[in-house]
């Protein structure tokens, strides 16, 4: 059975993929534009989350102007799996952390302010671990401005 979303759930969908408000405040900055309270919307973007609705709400960085990254992966014994990712997601420089089936079955992105410091966290991480990270350093970037408008009203009555 499909959730039934309110307007201002709706509305938080279609009008924030892109242009969330940069300021300090920004669901009060939401809440004013779309007649709410910061509460509401606060309490509507929980729901969404709550559901699987939401994959993440964050800044999409270039990362070649904010310092260096890599994609990373660790071949870990799955009886082992949760406990090594506890172990790298303890670094603040870790970020997009999951499983994959794969021989590498550890994926995910460390970030640093230069590329000495984005060493030194890998070099810690395996050090932790005891298990070698493959980097896997980006070799070409590519801009994905990527959005999606849904119409409820048709999705609510089956229509396409």
């Amino acid at each position: 059975m499909a959730m039934q979303l309110s307007q201002l759930e709706q509305n938080i969908i279609n009008l924030y993929q892109k242009g969330f408000p940069l300021c300090s405040h920004p669901y009060r900055a939401i809440a004013d534009e779309l007649n709410s309270s910061e509460d509401d919307v606060i309490s509507a973007i929980l729901t969404l989350d709550k559901a699987g609705m939401l994959s993440r709400i964050g800044a999409v960085f270039n990362h070649k102007k904010a310092g260096s990254s890599t994609l990373a992966a660790l071949a870990v014994p799955e009886h082992e799996l949760d406990d090594i990712a506890e172990i790298v997601n303890q670094f603040e420089q870790v970020n997009h952390n999951y499983g994959r089936e794969h021989y590498y079955n550890l994926w995910f992105v460390v970030t640093a302010h230069d590329d000495k410091a984005l060493i030194d966290v890998i070099n810690s991480i395996e050090s932790l671990t005891g298990y070698q990270v493959l980097v896997l350093p980006m070799e070409a970037s590519y801009h994905i401005d990527l959005a999606f408008k849904i119409n409820f009203a048709e999705s609510a009555t089956g229509k396409h």
